[in-house]
This record gives C-alpha cells, sequence and structure tokens, in this order.
C-alpha cells in the first residue's frame, strides 16, 4: 500500500495509513506545511512552462482550503483521499472548481480555453482539434440553456452524459497517476 490506497477504495483510511501518510509528508515537508514552490519542486514543474506553472498553481489552491498558502497535513490527506478515492461526483465538482479561475460558478469560454491549452501542454494530447473546437464541442454539449456559461449542474450532467467529455473534464483522474508518480520519486 502506498500513500494511504487500500485493497478496497471503500475502505476507511486505516492509522497506521495515517501514520506512514504523515511520516512521509514530514520528510518531505519538515516544516509541517507544504508551500507552492514546494509542490512545484515535488511534481518537477519547470519555472519555464507557464502553463504547467499556472495548472499546478491552480491544483495547489484548490487543496488549500483555508487559503493560508499552505497546504498543512490535514488539507493533504484530504487531497490524496479526493484524487485517489473520491465519488465521481466530488471529483468532478474538484475539476469544476479548479477550471471556475474567477469562482464566480460559472464557465465562460475563456475558462474553458485557458483549462484545454493546459491539459494540451501537459498530456502532449494528440487531436486533431483546436483548443477553440474543444471548447466549442463541450459548450454544444454542456451549455443547456445556451447562455454562453456552463453552471455546476451543466458540468456534472455533461460530463456524465458523454465519455469523450467525461476524459477531459476529470481531471483528477489524469492527475492521479501523475501525483503518485512524482510524489514517490521525492519521497
Amino acid at each position: 500500500m502506498t500513500m494511504g490506497q487500500s485493497e478496497s477504495g471503500e475502505q476507511e483510511v486505516e492509522l497506521s495509513q495515517i501514520q506512514e501518510l504523515y511520516t512521509t509528508f514530514m520528510q518531505v515537508c519538515p516544516s509541517g506545511t507544504l508551500h507552492l514552490y514546494e509542490f512545484r519542486r515535488i511534481f518537477g514543474i519547470q519555472s519555464t512552462s507557464e502553463e504547467e506553472s499556472l495548472y499546478i498553481e491552480t491544483i495547489f489552491r484548490s487543496f488549500d482550503t483555508n487559503r493560508d498558502n499552505a497546504i498543512d497535513f490535514m488539507e493533504y490527506v484530504a487531497a490524496l483521499h479526493l484524487v485517489l478515492r473520491g465519488k465521481l461526483e466530488d471529483r468532478l465538482k474538484w475539476s469544476f472548481k479548479v477550471y471556475d479561475r474567477d469562482g464566480n460558478g460559472r464557465l465562460d469560454r475563456s475558462e474553458v480555453k485557458h483549462i484545454i491549452r493546459i491539459i494540451y501542454k501537459i498530456k502532449k494530447t494528440e487531436t486533431d482539434m483546436t483548443p477553440n473546437e474543444v471548447c466549442d464541442r463541450i459548450f454544444e454539449l454542456v451549455d443547456q440553456n445556451k447562455d454562453g456559461q456552463i453552471s455546476l449542474s451543466e458540468f456534472m450532467e455533461g460530463a456524465q452524459k458523454d465519455e469523450w467529455l467525461m476524459d477531459l473534464l476529470k481531471l483528477d483522474v489524469n492527475a492521479s497517476g501523475w501525483f503518485i508518480k512524482n510524489w514517490k520519486k521525492k519521497s
């Protein structure tokens, strides 16, 4: 078992697993908190890639629930649980929060295009579609009332209706493998 995973995704994290997580966390973050620069270093994000830097910062901010610019152990455990074991609905809500850069509860075209460009760069996605075409397809599939914005409910329903869309929008499914791989390298 690594980083809090168990045989069954439904089991609660046991005390021994929490102790293991804590030991790893304290080895990587002796101060007891994980700051953005450490988070970037752990995941090997070079400051030369603006897209990757923005993506990692967005992910970091989504895990920093108390907005103190650091991830403490409880936020770390909550983040791991969400990314590795969270229910689909919770992971979609988290993805929506990552997309919603201005925090207004709605996604506009610029927010969606921004994340698509980042996803393309990070995943090195091979596709015939440009970020604009992908954005148009997302809005066609998801924006039910055609108001040019995607609400959380439209996002949730749309993602679950279309497999292509689900694969694209559900950030954490791809992030979890990347998260485990990169974290393990450092610990």
